[in-house]
């Protein structure tokens, strides 16, 4: 099926849409700006002060707000709780965010930690060049122990690079894209005016000739209009093409521009590759001739009939180009 964004084709899992791959720099920039919403202050309840197993009716009546979220471990603390977890030595480093508080994103990314899905709560430090994977230590250890690994960090510059290129290269082929749409108003307008003044030749000579040459005339004046139609068509069906094309270009750009702003390099290494197997993909289909290929040229004249004795007494259409 197609995506409702870019109209590119993909294929839906067996398991069904919760199968897809997940975009995880997405996923936590929505959790961040969710925690950051001024709305949802006051609605969270302290997860410390509502998990009493012995009296829990009790610990939901008197859960208390919660005032802080803990990334490292997923938990929404009060101010009394957030007091003590930051007091403890094992969660002493970890990073909090006030809930409430409006963050900019580039304040979001900072404090927003990468963990590994296999194993929780460890961050991801390390990037395995051989399997192009974004791992933790633990991962290191038990799985690519033997494989050329390298820090996330330097990894992630290079890809940043890469990111940084095919946007100002999707930049560029944009803005030539966005030049080939004033083209289709103008050989439009072209095409109309011309055949307009076809239509005037017709009925100049078609009066000519009376009655006798009424039937002919509205033969000739039919087939105008159908070569008009045609055209037009074909101008509506290019222009749409072109116009999806800087849809995906646009939403191509959108997202770089937020994953290089916003994204961790857990996030940009994750989406590197895609990204730029999307940018290359976009980047073979050449605008200009495939319009061109689209919209052969059109030349459509009328020729007045001198004779009394031809198949049409009024004249004939010439067209090419349809």
């Amino acid at each position: 099926m197609p995506c409702p964004l870019c109209r590119k084709e993909f294929t839906i899992p067996d398991d069904g849409l919760s199968g897809m791959q997940k975009n995880f720099f997405m996923e936590n920039l929505l959790s961040a700006r969710k925690l950051s919403a001024a709305e949802e202050a006051g609605s969270i309840l302290c997860d410390v002060c509502s998990s009493d197993e012995a009296r829990p009716s009790e610990a939901t009546s008197s859960a208390k707000p919660a005032t802080k979220h803990c990334f490292q471990c997923q938990q929404n603390y009060c101010d009394h709780c957030s007091q003590s977890h930051t007091k403890i030595k094992a969660t002493a480093s970890h990073i909090t965010v006030e809930i409430g508080k409006e963050l900019q994103k580039d304040e979001i990314a900072l404090r927003l930690p990468t963990t590994c899905d296999t194993h929780k709560g460890e961050e991801i430090k390390v990037f395995c060049l051989e399997c192009e994977l974004a791992i933790c230590v633990m991962c290191f250890i038990k799985s690519h122990k033997t494989h050329d690994c390298s820090d996330i960090e330097e990894v992630s510059m290079d890809c940043r690079k890469q990111a940084k290129s095919d946007t100002d290269k999707m930049t560029e082929l944009l803005e030539k894209t966005r030049g080939v749409l004033p083209r289709f108003e103008k050989e439009q307008n072209d095409l109309i005016n011309r055949l307009a003044h076809i239509e005037g030749e017709i009925n100049t000579a078609a009066d000519k000739l009376i009655a006798a040459v009424e039937r002919d005339r509205q033969k000739l004046l039919s087939k105008v209009e159908s070569i008009k139609l045609k055209r037009v068509k074909q101008l509506e069906t290019v222009k749409h093409e072109v116009e999806q094309h800087m849809a995906a270009i646009e939403s191509f750009k959108q997202y770089s521009d937020i994953l290089l702003s916003s994204g961790t390099a857990c996030d940009v290494t994750r989406s590197a590759n895609s990204l730029h197997s999307r940018a290359e993909e976009l980047m073979t289909f050449d605008v200009i001739s495939h319009v061109d290929s689209s919209l052969p040229s059109l030349d459509a004249n009328f020729t007045s009939s001198s004779l009394p004795r031809v198949v049409n007494l009024v004249g004939t259409i010439a067209e090419e180009g349809l």
